[in-house]
């Protein structure tokens, strides 16, 4: 891996963390397009560039987070079950999962149905600005799915979050706002099992990744939010299936 391809890789985070697509399937595709040996280097690399994305959360909504301790409990609670889940699923996910592009195709292609029906079937009663704690938790639980390469993150609390009747507004922002623990322990529980042993060069490569992701998710965020005033989520759900059905095509 070189400097271009850390500016690359961080964009591509940047870009996709916050959307229901999977940032995680675009990494993955864009490591193969890339040419890029698969190694503990690189999906710690991958995991690692999640933090400028949120930097970009914490700058945009701090304020928002700090002066609220009823939404910074919320937060809270539903982290636990995503905490607990992905800590037992870490060996699996990071040694089996991560890098596996069929299972990624599948996640995408299911991933994108899901949300695709969810938007003609679905219709929730009634639409809450406020978020209780029985949600958080809720919320916590489908987020776990995303342990998942493909699943997405975004795209498991979104679509969770409305299904237990949250507006789409209260829930995507809760859900940037649930990314800062989640990703945060990801990266931090990948710094304890590596031993951060990295070199000189492996450390500018993640310094150089970080920063492209932290801009880049700064655009995306904002421009995510003007996106969902007037779109349904239906868009993301056929480029799921597209981008999927083209991994599948590749490994034919």
């Amino acid at each position: 891996m070189n400097i271009l391809h850390a500016i690359i890789l961080g964009i591509i985070e940047g870009l996709t963390e916050f959307l229901p697509i999977s940032s995680t399937a675009h990494l993955i595709i864009a490591n193969k397009l890339l040419g890029l040996t698969e190694n503990d280097f690189l999906k710690s690399f991958d995991i690692y560039i999640q933090l400028g994305a949120i930097l970009a959360v914490i700058v945009l909504y701090a304020k928002k987070l700090l002066i609220s301790r009823k939404l910074f409990m919320r937060v809270v609670w539903a982290f636990v079950p995503t905490a607990i889940i992905g800590l037992v699923a870490y060996p699996l996910v990071k040694n089996y999962l991560l890098g596996n592009l069929f299972i990624t195709a599948l996640a995408l292609i299911i991933g994108g149905i899901v949300m695709i029906l969810f938007e003609v079937f679905f219709k929730a009663r009634v639409e809450n600005e406020n978020i209780s704690y029985q949600q958080s938790i809720g919320v916590g639980f489908f987020q776990a799915l995303a342990v998942i390469p493909g699943v997405s993150r975004s795209a498991a609390t979104i679509i969770g979050g409305q299904a237990l009747g949250l507006s789409k507004k209260t829930i995507v922002e809760f859900s940037f706002l649930l990314a800062i623990p989640t990703m945060a322990a990801a990266s931090g529980l990948d710094i304890i099992k590596s031993n951060a042993s990295f070199s000189a060069h492996e450390w500018q490569l993640l310094a150089t990744g970080f920063i492209a992701a932290f801009l880049t998710a700064l655009i995306a965020i904002r421009a995510f939010l003007r996106y969902i005033e007037k779109h349904s989520f239906a868009s993301f759900g056929w480029y799921r299936i597209i981008i999927g059905l083209f991994i599948i095509l590749f490994l034919l």
